[in-house]
This record gives C-alpha cells, structure tokens and sequence, in this order.
C-alpha cells in the first residue's frame, strides 16, 4: 500500500488501524537540537482526542504518545523521531455485519475491491482514527517552527456547521476564543447556534457537514517550487488528504470565477523596510505558487459523517442479498471542531516542509553550526564529572 509518506525533507510515515493495537508515525527530517517532549506534543493530541463533549464519539481512547526514538537529554539528535500511540478502547464486534455488506458512501467495498482483502474494525486504516499520527507529527513540526529564527503561527477555527455560519473574526479572535467552546468556533454567538445544529442532528439520528477556516501567519516569501510542487498544490494535497474533506479553497476562493481581473489584480508598494508588498490579499499570501509574505489563509469543508444509525440500504456480495443495516457505535455527528488540530498540524508540517526545502531552516541542525560538536544540546560524559569517582577516566599521563 502506498500513500502512507508526507512530506519531502520533513517526512511523515504513519501506520495502523482504527481497531488494531496501535497507531504511530515515523518524522524524518527533524533538524537535531529541537527541545521536545512528549508532553507538549500531548497538548495538541487531546485537543483532537475523542469523549471531548456531547457532540463526539464517545470512543474513550486516552491517546498517549510515546517518543521511542530520535531523542536525547529532550533534544532532537537529527535521526527519525519514532511515536507509538496504543488503541485502548476497539471494539470491533459492532463491524461484523458490514464485512462483506460494504456502508453506504465508507471505503468498505473500495478497500476491498483495491486489496482483496481489509481490516474491517472501524474502518481500518480508512478511519480518521489515523489522523492521531498526523497530529503527534504536527506538534513536531510546529516545536521546529517556534524555536527557529521565524515567528510562524497558525490557527484554525469552525466557520460554519449546517447553515449555521461565523461572523468575521480577526486572527487574535481565533487564538483567544477558539478553544473557549466545544465547537471550537472564534464566534462565541455563532458557537452557541453550530452546538445546538449538532444536537438536532445528533438526536435525530443524523449527521451534518461543515467547514474550517485557517490561517498562517509569519510565513517568509518566496516558498515553493512551480509547478508541481507549488506551495498551493502541496497545501491542497495536505487539506485533501484529511478523511471526508470535499473542498478547499484559499484566497477569496470560489468568489474569484465572479470576480473581475481588474478588481482581483493587486497593485504593489514598498513596506516599511523598502520592499515590495501587494495591496491587499486576495491572493492569500500566494502568488505564482510562491508565498508572499502576507497572512496564508483560506477553507476547508466536510461532508456529514457517513456513520448514522438511521437505516439504510446495502447489498451483500458473499450471500447476494439486499439489506437493511443500521451503523450502530460511536461516531461524531459533525467533524470539524475535533478536525481544527488536524487542519494545524497539516499546515504545521507543510510550512516546516517548504521552510527547509527553501533552505530557511538547516536540515541538519536547528542552530545552523554545521561541524561544531561542542554544542549547549550535546551530552556530556558521566565519566568526566569530577564528583563520580567511581567512574573517572584517567588521562594518558595521570599516575
């Protein structure tokens, strides 16, 4: 199976399934010097983790990331950072009925139309259960990112759920009120309609779709590389990838096919250190495929999750029947306020990508002192203490 890689210099490998013993990733690419524990990579896991209200699954799934390789004395050592986070809470029994009647609009049939075969227990490896990988890797990234030279910073927030949508709101609105309700919404009034949607929804046996706005900001110009690997198609390649993602769109978006050119094109003026900047941003910080310096930002929606207890129908192809089936378990009725950490830790990982692709940020080493040795992150020899006599080292010429 291919597909499981992200990333150029700053590489994702992730594995496991929804209901197997384990989820984990491997981060390649982590310049050596990073201070990282797993306790601030935790932070960002239990924003994403389900039982967080009324409105998630009720999956009870702790989700402790374990680091098992890649550091030493807490600091990167530049070799491949190894996490495991261990399933507690899979119960597979409830999937029986549906492995060989596919669910309507899951990857059951097309997994197993691929493969010949498949982990049916909550999905398997279909399951946004593995986006746990994608977030650990995302706290890697973003603890790169706050100690380098660049003042990168990236927030998301609930836009919209059903017809509900937010007001405009700043980016110190988002970073202030986002993680102030269950919804995750910077719009504290539109919160409160979005959680009662979820309810109905919820209640009715139902599910509903919504959508996440983000923005990056602190970004340097002049990252990507056209035309394959702009910074726009490998930021949509990112989005896209996120389990049940239908659009996305940055800048004005959709609004640009009715746009004229006249009132898209943006003139240029010099900023206050003399260099050029556009007019406003419509572009969303990109133009040609390369950053510009300006704020990156732009939506991402979802479709309803396709997991409902309402009865629908599917075929059986071991025992050639029609029937009638009911998703029974524990399942989100609205995405996008457990999804907000994913879309961060994506743009984390991307932004880290192109930062050291573009030469920004040192693969090798976070202090960019390529041969020096005798660094503050360097572990010292026990052996050199002169209080551990028992394990000192005599010189050639001690007696």
């Amino acid at each position: 199976m291919n597909g499981n890689e992200f990333g150029r210099l700053f590489r994702m490998t992730t594995y496991g399934e929804s209901h197997g013993e384990a989820m984990g990733c491997t981060v390649s690419g982590v310049p050596a010097g990073v201070e990282l524990s797993e306790e601030e990579i935790q932070t960002d896991l239990d924003r994403r983790k389900p039982g967080q209200s009324m409105i998630t699954t009720s999956r009870g799934e702790p989700d402790k990331v374990k680091i098992n390789s890649g550091l030493q004395d807490g600091y990167t050592t530049g070799t491949p950072i190894g996490m495991v986070i261990q399933n507690k809470d899979a119960r597979s029994g409830k999937y029986e009925p549906f492995i060989t009647a596919p669910r309507p609009s899951h990857g059951d049939y097309t997994y197993s139309a691929k493969f010949g075969t498949r982990n049916w227990g909550g999905g398997g490896r279909s399951s946004a259960r593995e986006t746990v990988n994608w977030v650990a890797a995302g706290g890697v990234a973003k603890a790169v990112l706050a100690q380098s030279d660049y003042d990168v910073t990236i927030k998301a927030h609930v836009c919209q759920i059903g017809d509900v949508e937010a007001g405009p709101v700043t980016f110190e609105d988002m970073l202030e009120h986002s993680e102030a309700n269950e919804v995750r919404c910077a719009d504290p009034d539109a919160a409160e309609k979005m959680r009662d949607v979820a309810d109905r929804y919820q209640k009715e046996g139902d599910s509903i779709g919504g959508a996440i706005y983000f923005e990056c900001r602190g970004v340097p110009p002049g990252l990507g590389a056209p035309r394959f690997d702009s910074f726009p198609s490998r930021l949509a390649q990112a989005m896209y990838s996120i389990p049940a993602v239908n659009d996305f769109e940055y800048g004005i978006g959709r609004a640009a096919r009715t746009t004229a050119g006249s009132e898209y094109n943006e003139d240029w003026e010099f900023d206050a250190d003399g260099d050029p900047v556009p007019v406003g941003n419509d572009h969303g910080g990109i133009q040609g495929g390369i950053t510009t310096g300006q704020p990156i930002y732009g939506e991402v929606s979802w479709h309803p999750p396709v997991s409902i207890p309402k009865t629908q129908e599917t075929v059986d192809w071991e025992t050639g029947e029609r029937k009638e089936i009911t998703v029974t378990g524990r399942h989100d009725p609205v995405l996008p306020p457990r999804a907000v950490p994913v879309v961060e830790a994506m743009l984390y990982c991307t932004v880290l990508d192109f930062m050291l692709l573009g030469g920004r940020i040192n693969p090798d080493r976070l202090d960019d002192r390529p041969g020096e040795y005798d660094t503050a992150y360097h572990p010292s020899s026990p052996q050199n203490d002169p209080e551990d006599a028992g394990t000192h080292a005599k010189t050639v010429d001690e007696d």
